[in-house]
């Protein structure tokens, strides 16, 4: 297989968060939970302290409040998008559409309302990076087996050296679990990794996917395949 599997849809440890809020109990919170993922944490308090922290530490992401003393995070956000397009997650107690949308008209890449599950928070910080990763992160875009190849920036799957036509997700999928071979998936993990946090749709839209899959895949004489773990998920395996 060539180059870094899975690394275009794998979030990239260490990354430098900043967490912008006045309630100090919640900064720890998200910190402690960030931290334990792997990510560095960067704690601001206020509006002012927020842009300083952000012009010394030059963050990967940004985790803001709107209701901050001083300048509030309206402003805030208007205040990084004149020189920068760094990831901001908006976390508040405000869930009016209006806010909502306003939130996302100044340039927040995702909204979260107060009371809220830091698991929750902690996944939406990965899928954000994951669809802001830069070029320079990613280590292959391509993926190639026995009779099979797939590129996930073409969007191309060819099986026997011939293109086959694949829907977008079906690529998508395909190119995951043969980014990771022999590791066996949930459909919930599937879900969340090929069609995002914020899908709400039935689990069974994986099965059906697989299937489509397999339908295509059936022509190829290789050494791997899409193999079901009964009661768990489904892998890509690979002979060894």
């Amino acid at each position: 297989m060539k180059g870094g599997a899975g690394e275009i849809l794998h979030t990239a440890m260490n990354n430098k968060i900043l967490i912008v809020d006045d309630e100090k109990n919640i900064v720890e919170l998200i910190r402690l939970y960030l931290e334990k993922e792997g990510f560095k944490a960067v704690c601001a308090y206020s509006g002012d302290e927020a842009l300083e922290q952000f012009k010394s530490q030059e963050p990967d992401l940004i985790i803001l409040d709107i209701m901050l003393p001083g300048m509030d995070g309206w402003q805030v956000c208007r205040e990084i998008r004149k020189t920068s397009a760094v990831p901001i997650i908006m976390l508040t107690a405000k869930s009016d559409t209006f806010d909502k949308v306003l939130g996302l008209e100044l340039g927040a890449d995702d909204y979260m309302t107060k009371p809220f599950e830091a698991k929750e928070l902690l996944a939406r910080v990965k899928a954000v990076l994951r669809r802001i990763e830069p070029a320079e992160q990613v280590h292959s875009k391509e993926v190639s087996f026995t009779n099979l190849v797939i590129n996930i920036e073409n969007y191309e799957m060819k099986i026997n050296g011939e293109q086959v036509d694949a829907p977008p997700k079906e690529i998508e999928l395909l190119y995951f679990l043969a980014s990771n071979p022999n590791r066996v998936y949930t459909r919930e993990q599937l879900l969340e990794e090929v069609w995002g946090f914020d899908y709400f749709g039935d689990s069974r839209t994986v099965d059906v996917h697989i299937k489509r899959l397999r339908e295509k895949l059936e022509r190829a004489e290789a050494d791997w395949q899409l193999k079901t773990v009964w009661g768990v998920g489904y892998k890509f395996e690979v002979k060894k």
